[in-house]
């Protein structure tokens, strides 16, 4: 399989950042994903607002920069801080070029995230940083799966799709709003359904309550926060939605088996 992954990781910004330089092309294809917060990015003479759940794609020779926190370009408060969470990769190859026509060539896609393409970039980022392991294969198989689970999301959004549109646009709201307390109400609202009918469809097609996916949604950017970011627990806590350091401490416990101190001390020492 031609699919080179050329460098991959999670980025979690709180302070102002630039990055890139316009007057350069890239030199792979670039895949990112905003999962938290906002950023700016300048390509090819415009400036994009990248959102929570927004994919942008560009092609080797596009320009690329990014400002997280810009005033001059974002006309944001002083006082606001600068929070930006992303995935990113760059990659290479005849497949990811086959992949990228199929798909249209979009420059920004908003998603309904899944939890299954977060799983996958994970261990994408996992197995690219073991250095002293030929898995140049697996990798290829990682990042075409990715790149087919992201053209499977894409499809997702479309009304026309084989799941029910009002299911995707729940799970969107919930993603999109997982840091502020809502209610059912308010996501069936959003849809312009009843709590029941919303409700019933919401666990039809994701087999999970809507309250067990929100939990499962602020857990996942708390772990990602835990491997990548030095924060605290506590500010992980709180910046993830949860009302408490006990709530969060019960509700992570829950679902992994293990205290978060107990978590990431394990994983500082994998590896």
């Amino acid at each position: 399989m031609d699919a080179t992954v050329v460098q991959c990781g999670y980025s979690y910004h709180t302070t102002s950042t630039h990055r890139g330089d316009r007057s350069l092309g890239l030199p792979a294809f670039l895949i990112r994903l905003q999962t938290e917060g906002r950023s700016d990015v300048f390509t090819d003479g415009k400036n994009i607002r990248m959102e929570a759940g927004d994919l942008l794609l560009l092609p080797p020779g596009a320009t690329y920069e990014l400002r997280i926190g810009d005033h001059a370009l974002n006309q944001r408060s002083m006082a606001s801080p600068a929070i930006s969470g992303d995935f990113y990769l760059f990659c290479l190859g005849a497949w990811v070029e086959s992949w990228w026509m199929r798909i249209g060539k979009p420059t920004i896609v908003h998603l309904a995230v899944h939890d299954t393409l977060l799983s996958l970039w994970r261990h994408l980022i996992v197995e690219k940083c073991r250095v002293k392991e030929d898995n140049q294969e697996l990798t290829s198989f990682l990042l075409g799966a990715l790149c087919l689970c992201l053209e499977r999301a894409m499809k997702e959004i479309d009304p026309e799709s084989s799941r029910p549109y009002a299911a995707t646009r729940m799970r969107q709201y919930i993603v999109e709003n997982a840091y502020l307390n809502f209610k059912v109400e308010d996501v069936a609202k959003h849809v312009g359904m009843s709590v029941s009918r919303a409700t019933h469809y919401f666990k039809q097609y994701y087999g999970l309550t809507m309250m067990q996916y929100l939990a499962n949604v602020r857990l996942d950017r708390a772990v990602d926060r835990m491997k990548y970011t030095t924060q605290t627990l506590e500010q992980i806590a709180a910046d993830c939605g949860f009302g408490s350091y006990t709530h969060f401490f019960n509700t992570f416990k829950e679902k992994f088996g293990l205290s978060p101190t107990e978590f990431r001390n394990r994983e500082a020492e994998l590896p």
